[in-house]
């Protein structure tokens, strides 16, 4: 018995609902990925409807992007002008179109070369605004019904999802990186905060003691050097002025060990002033050269900062220069040379001088101790001078940098900011 036309097609819709549903079920972006899940999606709509060609396109302004093809495209990104075509007919109205024949239907624009039927489907946002589609094309003439236009409509719906969850998960990330980001740098400041507080607190600890202790070692020291130097005025054996003299240049250099922690325990109080930067150094480097400690060597400046003028304490940055180029100088032999280097930085507007030297390499372990108080590497060194470098750099905002291996020698740089906002104490 040949059953009723009317329930072959409730049989039909029926299976098709079937179909979609379980095809449908088997996607998912979380899975594979939304370019694949697009991807299967469009294949799975071109087989649910049988059709040539179907896409899924992202739009902006007059331009679409396909991001998803069920025809293999090849590689490179797949970008056209929307201008006069039926995608950008559907994007423009945010609606449904079909167009069973494009040769006598040409109002809503042109499809691509070679097809004649069309069904475009907007892509929108759950606020409604459109920002793609899904396209089908077909080679003939063809009419979509009611449950056509339905399926092509519900594939629609789960690409629209997909694509803005996965943009609501990329703004997520975007946010969580920027949120680490931010915490990462608002940590570093913290703890650089808490660092610089508790060297202040300390050099507020060992200012009071040294000052104490100081007192009380220079004193009884400057009367012995008295002695030693009345004595030195006597006619005595030679073995005993030496032993006067030895006396003496011990006492003198214990008197430069307690001025220099006297230095180091007071924080600088910076007198600023302007300063035209080549034109210091250049002075600074002319005195050096006329002095013992650098006899032999040459000591040569590489100038890329003419002109340049900063706010900073002169006697102080003078002390700076002074001490980098006698330890620069004194790691290398006679016959050597010192290079001295003055540049300008852009970001942040800041000055830089270093001192680079082929001497014996600062063993790696040592370079971050240099600059704490009582650590050098050289024989005799107090221990001091880096330390005073380095608080009268930080007292200028400026930063102190070493550098040293075999193969390029030793650097050793401070960078003060131009605009000259110096710390007084």
């Amino acid at each position: 018995m040949v059953q009723p036309l009317s329930s072959n097609q409730d049989q039909f819709q029926w299976q098709q609902a079937q179909r979609i549903l379980e095809m449908l079920s088997t996607l998912s972006y979380r899975a594979s990925g939304l370019d694949s899940y697009l991807k299967e999606l469009v294949c799975g709509l071109s087989q649910l409807l049988s059709l040539d060609w179907s896409v899924v396109t992202c739009c902006w302004e007059d331009k679409e992007k396909i991001i998803a093809s069920s025809l293999d495209l090849g590689a490179g990104e797949q970008i056209y002008s929307l201008h006069g075509t039926l995608t950008n007919t559907v994007f423009s109205t945010g609606k449904t179109l079909q167009v069973k024949d494009t040769n006598s239907q040409t109002k809503y624009g042109q499809p691509p070369e070679g097809y004649r039927s069309y069904l475009g489907v907007p892509l929108q946002t759950p606020g409604g605004k459109t920002f793609g589609t899904i396209c089908s094309f077909c080679v003939q003439p063809r009419y979509f019904g009611e449950e056509e236009l339905r399926t092509a409509q519900l594939f629609a719906e789960r690409a629209a999802i997909a694509i803005d969850n996965y943009n609501l998960y990329q703004q997520q990330q975007d946010f969580n990186q920027a949120l680490e980001t931010e915490v990462a740098i608002r940590t570093k400041q913290l703890k650089e905060t808490q660092a610089k507080l508790i060297e202040k607190e300390k050099l507020a600890a060992i200012g009071q003691f040294a000052s104490m202790i100081v007192h009380e070692i220079r004193n009884p020291l400057t009367t012995m050097m008295m002695c030693f130097n009345a004595l030195k005025q006597l006619q005595l054996e030679k073995r005993n002025l030496m032993r006067i003299t030895l006396a003496r240049e011990e006492g003198e250099r214990l008197l430069e060990l307690l001025k220099e922690i006297l230095l180091y325990a007071k924080p600088p109080k910076l007198e600023l002033e302007t300063i035209e930067v080549a034109q210091f150094v250049e002075e600074v480097l002319w005195e050096l050269r006329q002095m013992p400690m650098t006899s032999g060597r040459e000591i040569r400046l590489i100038c890329q900062a003419e002109k340049i003028k900063m706010r900073a304490d002169k006697n102080k940055l003078k002390q700076i220069v002074i001490n980098l180029v006698q330890n620069a100088c004194e790691a290398i032999t006679p016959g050597e040379v010192v290079t001295c280097r003055l540049t300008k930085e852009r970001k942040p507007e800041s000055i830089c001088f270093s001192t680079h030297n082929q001497g014996s390499p600062i063993p790696e372990e040592m370079i971050p101790k240099l600059s704490e108080p009582f650590v050098s590497n050289k024989a005799g060194g107090t221990g001091l001078g880096l330390a005073i470098v380095k608080q009268i750099v930080y007292a200028h905002q400026g930063v102190l940098s070493i550098q040293s291996n075999a193969v390029e020698g030793t650097t050793i740089s401070f960078t003060i900011p131009s605009t000259g906002s110096g710390s007084n104490g």
